[in-house]
């Protein structure tokens, strides 16, 4: 482990952000966090595999309160790298960050504002960072529909993936199966909510996250995270229970679109939008429900590492011109 940290307390937040190589993956979100007007009280937590990070970038994590590279054998999957890094975190909060989604200036002070609640955890909310297609915004309404920003602040059933933060004793309650846990936070967020804790949006941390704009990554990626969430849910279900939720998997597209709108709705996006995007996002929840199906029936088998292969570099699933404008800081 490579750390550096200042004299002095503990950090107020650690932010956990994953690369599968090199530093310049996660140079534009370590940007951001830095420029945070509370990033003398933010440890950055950067989980790596033992192979790479050998051009650690000094002068970007000079300004925090430290930070720390924990080494993994490798990258199998988000939720194992975050579940790493988390253990390793040396503040009472965690946020988790990604290569492909950036925090916006008063994140972080509005994060560790909202921790002082009784929260287990706290979501921001999200906004489009590459608004040019109609994929993108697909991905966006189906993955975070009910955080779009402008959002209303108050207590939720659950929060964005990859993109909340949580007081890390409460995680480290789930012991070795955090990384269970972690693969699916959705689950997590259920989970969180029947043991008696309580879920918190707060919309003044808000941040942009880059989605998805070619179709094919898009579609291939809903199959495996789908597949993903299923065997999450399930993971201690009898198998009769499987299969009455394998089966009932056609109905799925239509349960989720209804969800979708209503949510779309209330967070005032404009109706020419969302009839534009309707056709790409049956496509994509045809597809999620085809992952389901398989998660329910016959378990996770690879999608985790399958999907893990397309959380990493987004670039490589934009259009060219989306490629452009995540390429500037």
């Amino acid at each position: 482990m490579a750390s550096g940290a200042s004299s002095g307390d503990s950090p107020d937040l650690s932010a956990v952000i994953t690369t599968p190589d090199c530093f310049e993956t996660i140079r534009k979100t370590i940007r951001h966090l830095k420029a945070q007007a509370v990033r003398e009280r933010i440890e950055v937590v950067i989980v790596a595999p033992e192979s790479a990070i050998t051009d650690i970038g000094m002068d970007e994590l000079q300004d925090f309160w430290g930070y720390q590279v924990v080494r993994t054998a490798g990258v199998a999957s988000v939720g194992a790298a975050n579940a790493a890094g988390i253990r390793r975190a040396r503040a009472p909060i965690v946020a988790l960050a990604e290569d492909h989604s950036f925090p916006e200036p008063g994140w972080a002070e509005a994060l560790l504002e909202a921790h002082r609640g009784p929260w287990a955890a706290v979501g921001p909310a999200i906004r489009n960072a590459n608004p040019r297609t109609l994929v993108s915004w697909a991905d966006l309404f189906v993955a975070y529909a009910p955080w779009l920003d402008p959002a209303p602040a108050g207590p939720r059933d659950h929060l964005p993936g990859h993109n909340s933060s949580y007081k890390r004793d409460v995680l480290l309650r789930y012991g070795d199966d955090l990384e269970q846990m972690m693969a699916s936070e959705s689950v997590m967020h259920w989970d969180l909510r029947r043991r008696g804790h309580q879920l918190y949006l707060e919309p003044k941390a808000k941040t942009a996250h880059t989605n998805f704009s070619l179709l094919s990554s898009w579609l291939v990626s809903k199959f495996f995270s789908g597949r993903v969430f299923a065997s999450a849910r399930v993971r201690d279900w009898p198998y009769w229970k499987r299969l009455v939720l394998g089966g009932a998997s056609p109905l799925i597209p239509l349960v989720r679109l209804r969800q979708i709108l209503g949510q779309l709705r209330k967070s005032r996006q404009p109706a020419g939008l969302v009839l534009r995007v309707l056709p790409v996002l049956l496509a994509g929840l045809a597809l999620s429900a085809a992952g389901e199906m398989a998660g329910y029936l016959l378990g996770a088998g690879g999608a985790r590492e399958r999907l893990a292969r397309f959380e990493f570099h987004r670039s490589r699933h934009l259009c060219a011109a989306d490629q452009k404008e995540l390429t500037k800081c």
